[in-house]
């Protein structure tokens, strides 16, 4: 067995390995990593376990170094779900040690995996703070609409009493998207991605499109960007306008994006990651969804603690404070040159 750099002329071995992989997330896929690489400008490092001309294992590694954030490697960056996809113990242990190498030469501080499965549980420390929600879905959205609720049901009518209504757009939802999006940010205190980020998605990947929910005078009040892998539809991004969340904007369009899920035949949908127990979990789980255990792992240079590069750090408080109430022409330009080194 070889552990390897991949290279052009290797994509769509990995891509096929991707797909055969029961261990597998649609962010393993190689057009993430033509994505990042031409969106932020990060190096990226991925790693496969061959036998003969068969990949047996894969792990992909974005290193991100700046002096306010500092110098680590992340399986995968700016998504939910990334690290190790193999069936073997063996190979899972040979493309870390290789990744380790990798992030001493890199003079890196630790390595973040963010795994769906608990790989390597004995070599790494874990964090275990996440969960992802996920919803079965029926076979039509006629019989996910009687599996609600009365309170719920009501919750989505209220936004169609108002006038409102939505549409499903591939790349010519990107800007009704951003506009909701890049005003959520930054009510949020967080940096925003540059457009180019999401205009690269759609680029690059075809099982891609935008739920827009419009207000009566055709202004997009919700948006979310929706991406297909296997039998799962996935939310990644969504975002409602604060001062039309009365109107209940959010439940218009996440209702939108399960029924469409159902016409598409998609069997499950993900409502993405949320801390056990939060506002945000308890938004997800009235739909139904159910958590499934993440499981950071973490690689450190030379021990010392685990990184905190999340919001919920108070040494992030007063810059969350400041930006809030920043113009959107200085987020806007502001946000994507901080957002490209936070994970």
């Amino acid at each position: 067995m070889k552990i390897e750099l991949l290279q052009k002329s290797d994509y769509n071995k990995w891509d096929t390995f991707v797909m055969q992989s029961e261990y597998s997330v649609l962010y393993h896929l190689t057009v993430w990593k033509d994505i990042i690489e031409q969106t932020f400008g990060h190096s990226t490092y991925y790693l496969y376990a061959v036998e003969g001309e068969r990949i047996r294992g894969i792990l992909p590694l974005v290193h991100m170094k700046s002096l306010l954030f500092g110098n680590f490697f992340v399986s995968l960056p700016f998504f939910n779900y990334g690290g190790l996809c193999t069936d073997k113990d063996q190979i899972a242990h040979s493309l870390l040690k290789e990744a380790i190498n990798i992030s001493r030469d890199k003079k890196a501080d630790y390595i973040e995996f963010r795994h769906v499965h608990n790989f390597f549980p004995e070599e790494t420390r874990l964090k275990t703070k996440k969960v992802s929600m996920r919803l079965t879905l029926p076979s039509s959205p006629e019989d996910l609409w009687k599996s609600f609720p009365s309170k719920l049901r009501a919750q989505i009518r209220r936004p169609l009493k108002e006038k409102m209504c939505h549409s499903i757009l591939s790349d010519d939802g990107i800007d009704y998207f951003y506009d909701v999006f890049s005003e959520n940010m930054r009510d949020l205190g967080t940096p925003v991605y540059p457009k180019k980020f999401f205009q690269n998605i759609f680029r690059y990947y075809k099982q891609a499109w935008v739920c827009v929910v419009f207000n009566a005078s055709q202004r997009p009040v919700a948006s979310g960007i929706l991406l297909g892998f296997k039998d799962t539809m996935e939310i990644p991004w969504a975002s409602s306008l604060r001062k039309f969340n009365k109107y209940a904007s959010n439940m218009l369009l996440y209702w939108s994006c399960l029924e469409f899920a159902c016409m598409r035949g998609y069997k499950f949908f993900d409502f993405g990651r949320s801390t056990y127990g939060s506002s945000t979990f308890k938004f997800k789980e009235q739909w139904g969804a159910e958590p499934h255990q993440l499981f950071w792992h973490y690689w450190i240079n030379d021990g010392g603690r685990l990184p905190e590069l999340s919001p919920d750090n108070q040494k992030y408080r007063l810059a969350i404070n400041i930006w809030k109430n920043l113009p959107l022409i200085i987020t806007n330009n502001l946000g994507p040159k901080i957002i490209k080194f936070i994970p």
